[in-house]
C-alpha cells in the first residue's frame, strides 16, 4: 500500500511537472510568434505596424487537448487515492470489529469455565485464576482459532410493504439482518432499502426474503465468518434453498443460485427452519428500513420527521406514532386510543388494527396513550383472554375478586392444605382467604355444598336480584361460562364471548353451526325495524 502511495505521488508529480512545462513552452511559443507578425508587419507597412500589434486570437489546439487529458488523469487519480484510503479505512473498522468479536468469545468461554469451577474449588484457588485474552507468547492465529470454532446464527428478513406518504399509496421494501453468536448474542445488526418495484410489478414477498438473505450471507463474508446457520421462517423459501422444491420463476432461481454460490465460501453454512418470532432482530431492521423510506422532514425550520397514518390519513409527528410490537405496524397515538379503548368497551382484546394482522398490543407500550385506569383495565382482559373460559375462577370475597385459572390455584392449594383437590377447598393467590371451587363461596369446614346451600339459602342476595332480573328480562345465561346474554336484535342462534354457541329460546347447544332444537332461528320483530314515526 505504501509502494501504491509512493508512485502515485510521483506520478501526480511529473504531471503536475508535466503541465507547468507545457504552459511555459505554450507561453514561449505565443511570444515569439507575435514577435514575428510585428517585424512582418514593420517591414511592409512601418505606418500601421504600431497599431496593428494585437495579440492572435486563441482558438482550440493539441495543447489544449492535452490540457483538459492532463486534468482529468489528475482527478481520476485523485479519485483513485480517495478510494484506496476509504478502503483502508473500511478495513481498519472491520479488523477492529473482529478483535472485538474474538475478545467477546473468549470472554464468554471463560465466564462459562469459571461457572462451571466447583465453590470449593473456587474459594480455594480462586484468586489465582486468571486467563489474559492475549499474551506476548500468544500467535495472531490463536485468536483467529476462537472466531473458526464458533458457528455464528444468521437471522434475516425481507418485507415488502403498501404505505401512505404524503396522501399516496406507495409500495416500499426492506431487508433486516441480525447476526448472533452461538448463545444468541447479537453481534451486528443491519437493514438495508431494497427496490419494491421492478419493471413496473411489485417485488413478491419471497423475492425480497431471499434478497435479505443474500446481504446476511455477504455480511457474514465480510466478517470472515467460517461456519453459519441461517435461519428461515418461511417454509417455501426453505424448501427452496435445500434444492426440496424447484422454484416457480426465473427471478427467484438467480436469487436461490447467487445463495448457493455464496454458501459454497463457508467452511458450513446450512439453513434451518425456525417460526417468525425466533427473527426478532432482523423483522425490526426490516421494518426499520421501511420507516425510513416513508418518513419525510416538514418544511419548517424545526425540520421535524413525518410519518403519515394509515387510518386518518393525517400526516402526524414520527414521535407521535405507534408501533405495534410483534408485526409493528405503525399508527398515530389518537387512532391507536380510540382502537384499544372500543375492544376494551367490548371486553375484548386489542389486536393490531392492520387487515389479518393477529399481533396483540402488548400493555407495557399503551401507557404513551392511556389512561392509567385504561390501562388497568386492559392489564385484566389480557389476564382474562389468557385462561380459557372452563378453567376462569373468580374469589367468592366481594373485597377481592381476583381472577385465577383453577389449575394455578389448585397447585398454590396444594402447597398450604392436604387433601385440597378432594375436599375442593381453594387459597385465594391475592386476598390469601380460603373458598370452596365447587359452590364458589367462603370455604364452609366440615360441611358439605348441599348442608351449606341449606344453611345459607340468602348469602348471596345479589345473585337471587340478578337471577329474578334475568327472568323478568328473558335473559339467558351461557352454560360454559356462566355469562348473561341479552338478544337486543338478530336470530336465535347466540355466540356467547367465551365462543360457546347456543339456542336464545331454550338454551340448547348448537352444533357445527346447526341447531340441535327444533325452536325457530329467527323472529320477524326482531329482525324488522319498523322506523316510521307514530
Amino acid at each position: 500500500m505504501d509502494d501504491l502511495y509512493t508512485t502515485l505521488t510521483e506520478q501526480r508529480r511529473e504531471l503536475m511537472a508535466a503541465k507547468t512545462l507545457d504552459s511555459d513552452l505554450d507561453l514561449a511559443y505565443q511570444l515569439q510568434m507575435q514577435e514575428a507578425m510585428n517585424a512582418s508587419l514593420a517591414l511592409h507597412n512601418p505606418a500601421t505596424a504600431s497599431s496593428s500589434r494585437t495579440p492572435p486570437h486563441p482558438h482550440p489546439n493539441d495543447d489544449d487537448v492535452l490540457d483538459i487529458a492532463t486534468t482529468l488523469m489528475l482527478e481520476d487519480m485523485n479519485r483513485f487515492v480517495q478510494e484506496l484510503e476509504d478502503r483502508e479505512q473500511s478495513e481498519a473498522e472491520m479488523r477492529k470489529l473482529k478483535e472485538d468479536l474474538d475478545r467477546r468469545i473468549h470472554d464468554q468461554k471463560l465466564a462459562v469455565d469459571i461457572d462451571n469451577i466447583p465453590d470449593e474449588q473456587w474459594e480455594k484457588y480462586g484468586d489465582n485464576y486468571h486467563r489474559p485474552y492475549r499474551t506476548a507468547k500468544s500467535s495472531p492465529s490463536s485468536s483467529k482459532a476462537l472466531v473458526d470454532s464458533e458457528c455464528f446464527r444468521l437471522y434475516f428478513k425481507g418485507l415488502v410493504s403498501e404505505e401512505r406518504v404524503r396522501g399516496i399509496t406507495v409500495n416500499v421494501a426492506g431487508a433486516g439482518v441480525a447476526i448472533c453468536d452461538s448463545r444468541d448474542n447479537l453481534i451486528l445488526e443491519a437493514r438495508k432499502n431494497v427496490e419494491a418495484m421492478v419493471n413496473g410489478a411489485v417485488v413478491s414477498g419471497e423475492v425480497a426474503e431471499l434478497q435479505a438473505l443474500i446481504e446476511a450471507l455477504n455480511k457474514a463474508l465480510t466478517l470472515d465468518l467460517k461456519s453459519v446457520t441461517f435461519f428461515c421462517d418461511d417454509y417455501m423459501l426453505y424448501q427452496y434453498v435445500t434444492r426440496r422444491v424447484p422454484p416457480p420463476q426465473s427471478k427467484i432461481v438467480t436469487l436461490v443460485n447467487q445463495v448457493a454460490l455464496l454458501q459454497r465460501k463457508f467452511t458450513y453454512c446450512n439453513p434451518s427452519l425456525v417460526a417468525r418470532n425466533n427473527i426478532k432482530f432482523a423483522f425490526k431492521s426490516a421494518r426499520d428500513a421501511i420507516v425510513s423510506q416513508i418518513i419525510w422532514a416538514e418544511e419548517t425550520s424545526k425540520g421535524k420527521l413525518k410519518e403519515t397514518c394509515v387510518i386518518c390519513f393525517e400526516d402526524i409527528d414520527v414521535d407521535k406514532i405507534f408501533s405495534v410490537d410483534g408485526c409493528l405496524h405503525r399508527y398515530c397515538f389518537s387512532c391507536m386510543k380510540q382502537h384499544v379503548e372500543v375492544k376494551l368497551l367490548n371486553g375484548m382484546v386489542a389486536k393490531c388494527p392492520h387487515e389479518n394482522c393477529k399481533s396483540e398490543v402488548s400493555l407495557d407500550s399503551c401507557g404513551k396513550f392511556l389512561a392509567p385506569n385504561l390501562v388497568e383495565v386492559m392489564s385484566q382482559r389480557i389476564k382474562e383472554s389468557s385462561i380459557s373460559p372452563t378453567e376462569k375462577v373468580y374469589c367468592p370475597y366481594p373485597r377481592c375478586s381476583a381472577l385465577m385459572s383453577k389449575s394455578e390455584v389448585l397447585r398454590y392449594t396444594k402447597n398450604v392444605y392436604i387433601g385440597a383437590e378432594e375436599s375442593g377447598a381453594r387459597k385465594c393467590m391475592k386476598c390469601h382467604y380460603f373458598f370452596c371451587i365447587k359452590c364458589k363461596v367462603p370455604w364452609h369446614l366440615n360441611m358439605t355444598c348441599y348442608d351449606y346451600k341449606r344453611s345459607n339459602a340468602n348469602a348471596h342476595p345479589g345473585d337471587a336480584k340478578l337471577k329474578s332480573l334475568a327472568k323478568s328480562n328473558q335473559w339467558r345465561q351461557c352454560l360454559k361460562c356462566n355469562h348473561m346474554v341479552e338478544l337486543a336484535e338478530g336470530c336465535y342462534h347466540i355466540t356467547c364471548r367465551c365462543g360457546y354457541e347456543f339456542c336464545y329460546t331454550c338454551g340448547a347447544k348448537w352444533k357445527n353451526k346447526k341447531a340441535t332444537c327444533s325452536c325457530k332461528i329467527w323472529d320477524e320483530r326482531n329482525i324488522i325495524h319498523d322506523n316510521r314515526q307514530r
